[in-house]
């Protein structure tokens, strides 16, 4: 497998020298994030899957019909590919879907929704470890 940044180009290989696998992914992974999304006061929960540590399936649980409406377009999608989602040559398509629904239904763009479905599949995929992450919003 071979992956090009920034002009360089690496190779990876998926086995050692006794055929075990090098994919931290491998094992099939799951990954759980929940959200709570601030002053809306929609809760998500977003579940990822991988059998090979790089096509992601989701499940994505709302109260908010927007989620919901993002869900049925990420199914369209799936499995999503976990390193093309980090590319730098292309938008990640979870953003990008993103993006164009929450524009349309009139909705924040800020929404933490899509970046914890990223942080979902990176996890799943060996790519990030699982950390939690603080938001602290004050006005002053």
């Amino acid at each position: 497998m071979f992956s090009v940044h920034s002009g360089y180009v690496y190779e990876f290989q998926n086995q050692d020298r006794n055929g075990k696998s090098l994919i931290r992914g491998d094992s099939s992974m799951e990954s759980k994030v929940k959200v709570d999304a601030g002053i809306c006061g929609f809760k998500t929960v977003i579940k990822a899957s991988s059998e090979d540590g790089m096509n992601v399936e989701l499940k994505v649980v709302s109260s908010c019909d927007t989620i919901k409406e993002l869900t049925s377009r990420f199914k369209e999608k799936t499995p999503i590919d976990a390193y093309q989602e980090l590319s730098p040559k292309k938008e990640s398509i979870i953003l990008e879907i993103s993006r164009s629904v929450l524009v349309q239904k009139g909705c924040c763009e800020a929404c933490v929704v899509p970046a914890a479905v990223c942080k979902a599949i990176q996890v799943v995929a060996g790519l990030a470890l699982p950390q939690d992450v603080t938001l602290k919003i004050s006005k002053q």
